[in-house]
């Protein structure tokens, strides 16, 4: 999945730490990241932004580096930064400058080739960068929507600050505390007769099969959240919940827990519309090649083919 990346170590732990040339900075536009693009696509490394984010970060009088930049994470020794840019407008003038110095750099070097620059959208690097890259990128993507999202207090309005000692945003006039974003949601492999039950959404860009999903409401254990939205998708009731995998995905802000449940009772499926555009029972042995070694449902899919109803033990 997405998240295993071993022998490389993710290290989330936060920290200040001061961002050198080799890290690699983040720059977000809603849902779109700027990339380099020629032969393939790569990430921009603190040396390749402009001067002036460069000499900002020199210049800091705090040892942390530059007020602009907000540090991630790190894989193995590689730290990775946010450019705190939030509104499309900035984002653009950002571009700008980045495109200015471009063409002042290989003008001297009397070079024609200009470094291909490209915004595109945070989903699309699932099948267009290492498993690594896409990680880093989503979970990139997580905390950049948490920072955006939250950067004045809701209880009283006054500006948050970051924490200098945990990942949490600070009200310094109410003392509000605020953590990250994270969405607990089940995905769910529903069983009947060495067939699992398949999907597709009716108003999202993914168009590819799934498998009933749903977020975790409130006063709810993630069994019933199995339950309760299987039948509300598909009308069927379940029973023999198992309990299989785990993944974090940023894409969505998400924690998503797999489970594999047996079908209880009529495998009539009623279908809700708004939800769902399709939903229909696959034999066990048309689901295989399923796996992207990217999504915790693609991987549930392979399984119930390699293992068929001993998913349920």
């Amino acid at each position: 999945m997405i998240q295993d990346i071993a022998p490389m170590k993710f290290h989330n732990e936060y920290q200040q730490r001061e961002c050198r040339n080799t890290d690699i900075v983040f720059l977000f536009s809603g849902n779109k990241l700027l990339v380099k693009k020629d032969s393939k696509i790569s990430f921009f490394y603190m040396k390749e932004f402009t001067k002036e984010l460069t000499k900002e970060t020199e210049q800091e009088a705090d040892g942390f580096g530059n007020k602009r930049l907000q540090y991630l994470f790190s894989i193995d020794d590689v730290q990775y930064y946010l450019l705190k840019v939030w509104s499309k407008e900035e984002a653009e003038k950002e571009v700008e400058k980045q495109l200015d110095e471009q063409v002042d750099r290989q003008s001297k070097k009397q070079n024609d080739n200009i470094e291909n620059m490209e915004w595109v959208t945070i989903r699309s690097l699932r099948e267009t960068v290492s498993k690594k890259d896409c990680f880093a990128a989503a979970t990139a993507y997580h905390l950049y929507v948490w920072y955006r999202d939250n950067r004045y207090c809701g209880r009283c309005g006054k500006e948050l600050q970051p924490d200098t000692k945990e990942r949490m945003m600070r009200c310094v006039c109410c003392g509000n505390m605020v953590y990250p974003k994270i969405a607990p949601a089940v995905i769910v492999g529903v069983i009947y007769d060495n067939k699992i039950l398949m999907t597709k959404y009716s108003d999202r860009e993914y168009k590819k099969y799934a498998l009933i999903a749903g977020f975790t409401e409130i006063g709810e254990t993630a069994e019933e959240t199995v339950r309760r939205e299987v039948m509300e998708e598909v009308g069927l009731k379940v029973k023999d919940i198992v309990y299989y995998k785990s993944q974090p995905w940023g894409f969505d802000s998400n924690l998503l827990m797999g489970f594999y449940a047996r079908v209880e009772g009529t495998d009539a499926i009623t279908l809700d519309k708004n939800e769902l555009s399709l939903a229909e029972w696959v034999p066990r042995e048309q689901v295989a090649g399923m796996d992207d070694k990217i999504s915790l449902t693609r991987e549930m899919m392979e399984n119930f083919y390699k293992n068929g109803e001993k998913c349920l033990q």
